[in-house]
């Protein structure tokens, strides 16, 4: 026995001597506010869980971010640039409405404006507290001081991207988007022929007019990049960084990029060393639910019970839209759990109930739940695939019409455009889920390829993000392709240049014959005469 246990010992002291250990690291967020502060709170708890002291940047305004926790100590700017709850919601329900009015063309092009003036705002007030943060002498000194061992940030702004490189830090990104769109086209090839551009609701097997319809997308991105993020980003690169220096380059030389999808979401495309899949990192085991929405859920029988909830940035539904999806629910045989606030519809059923905020994960995870009525934003929709739970799409704006596209083309879920939802065609498309097998089944298989991996993801990002912690950085996996002008990268320069050669042979060989032709013609005259 003693001798089982002293080789016991031994076996734990080798196998600790040989494990690569971090000492608590210091990790200075930069988070962006809304639902991505959601996903970036889950990284954080797991860094604070480690041993890692963690700072969190954070404009006076946020909706989200608290200053007070467990987790992190913070430091407020006293700015504009975070989400303030009432403009915010403000601005959700005019584009709510706006999406509400018609999905005519004109209609389409006024949302689109719309969603643009927002972002060229957003933009340029997240640079104006990043200017304020750069001027102030003692808290840049703060900064420096604190020995941070890299910055975590979301380049959906570009403020921690910026303030990393102004410390000289290495960063590292939780990333979907960056401020010119989706994240693997600023570093990874990405050839139009089959791969979508967001928004386009295409897959990566593209006829040719889809393909033009890719190609025009793509010049309206390019568009958005010049009238919304270069006017903001350009001049103030220049100022701080210099003029040789592009804002790109910044957020490219990022070390890793904790990507928040995978390939059970993403279509196949070419992608990077650096850039780590971590989709569904923030799904977990379902608990326990409350003995009153347990008893709730159990009273379902065998038809199950379904989930709805439009996510909290849509507060309240207009009334005649709430009056539709309440009609279509009790004429089902299902409960439904619903997460609403606003005023009770009329045509509400006693199978349904209302609650102001629900225990989402838990409940996708009950074996009783048979169905997700969702808005497609990126959380919700992975935890349905980790859970999986088959899903009815009424997507609203930003990324969510999108995310919903790929689901359907999975054959997991179906959409329904907000606009044109009445009761009939809801309850149509809830039977049609419910009851045809193929989407639940689809669901299932979906779920397998998601879970099946060696490695949890939110085990994935943290080695990474200590890996960076250990090696000061991860150079070796980045590119230098970003460092190359447009003429280098595409080797327009070699092609030019190969051309011009062909062109100089060519023209010495014409010469030459030419010249030969000329000498034996002469030579030949002179004989004859």
């Amino acid at each position: 026995m003693k001798i089982l246990c002293g080789k016991t010992c031994s076996a734990l002291a080798v196998l600790l001597c040989s494990s690569p250990l971090v000492n608590g690291g210091k990790v200075l967020v930069f988070p962006l506010d809304g639902s991505h502060w959601v996903n970036m709170k889950v990284l954080i708890e797991e860094l604070h869980s480690r041993g890692h002291e963690i700072t969190v940047m954070w404009p006076s305004d946020s909706w989200y971010i608290k200053p007070e926790s467990p987790h992190y100590k913070s430091i407020t700017m006293n700015s504009s640039a975070g989400f303030d709850e009432n403009s915010f919601g403000a601005f959700v329900s005019t584009m709510l409405k706006m999406r509400l009015e018609g999905a005519s063309f004109w209609s389409r092009i006024a949302l689109e404006y719309e969603l643009v003036a927002q972002f060229y705002e957003m933009h340029k007030q997240q640079l104006q507290m990043v200017e304020e943060i750069f001027e102030d002498t003692k808290l840049m000194q703060e900064l420096h001081d604190a020995k941070y061992d890299l910055v975590l940030t979301d380049p959906a702004i570009g403020g921690g991207v910026l303030l990393g490189h102004r410390l000289g830090l290495p960063l590292v990104f939780n990333v979907r988007w960056t401020v010119q769109g989706e994240g693997h086209h600023a570093i990874t090839p990405s050839p139009l022929s089959y791969i979508p551009i967001p928004g386009t609701e295409l897959t990566d097997k593209m006829t040719f007019l889809q393909r033009v319809k890719n190609l025009l997308y793509y010049f309206f991105t390019c568009f958005q990049i010049w009238y919304v993020t270069d006017p903001n980003y350009k001049p103030f690169v220049r100022r701080y960084f210099g003029p040789d220096v592009h804002y790109m380059e910044l957020f490219q030389a990022a070390d890793i990029w904790l990507m928040r999808n995978d390939f059970t979401f993403e279509f196949p495309r070419p992608t990077m060393p650096n850039i780590v899949y971590m989709s569904g990192f923030q799904c977990k085991p379902s608990k326990p639910l409350s003995k009153e929405l347990e008893d709730f859920v159990r009273s379902s029988g065998e038809h199950g019970v379904i989930v709805m909830t439009l996510g909290t940035l849509v507060a309240k539904l207009p009334e005649a839209i709430a009056e539709n999806i309440a009609a279509a629910f009790a004429q089902l045989p299902q409960k439904v759990i619903w997460r609403f606030k606003g005023k009770r519809p009329s045509t509400l059923g006693n199978n349904t109930l209302v609650l102001d905020w629900l225990p989402q994960n838990d409940l996708l995870g009950h074996p009783k739940t048979r169905l997700f009525v969702a808005h497609g934003g990126t959380n919700g929709i992975q935890e349905a695939i980790y859970h999986g739970v088959p899903l009815v799409g009424l997507p609203l704006m930003f990324d969510q019409p999108d995310n919903f596209f790929r689901m359907k083309a999975r054959g997991v879920a179906k959409v329904l455009d907000i606009a044109t939802m009445n009761k009939d065609n809801f309850l149509e498309v809830l039977k049609e889920v419910l009851y045809q097998p193929t989407y639940r089944e689809k669901m299932k298989a979906l779920s397998n390829l998601h879970r099946d991996q060696p490695m949890k993801p939110l085990d994935r990002a943290m080695f990474w993000i200590e890996f960076v912690m250990r090696h000061k950085g991860a150079p070796h996996l980045r590119t230098e392709s970003y460092k190359m002008s447009t003429i280098q990268y595409h080797l327009i320069d070699v092609v030019a240049f190969l051309l011009a050669v062909i062109l100089l042979v060519f023209t010495v060989f014409i010469s030459a014959v030419k010249f030969l032709w000329r000498k034996v013609f002469s030579r030949s005259k002179v004989k004859k005469e």
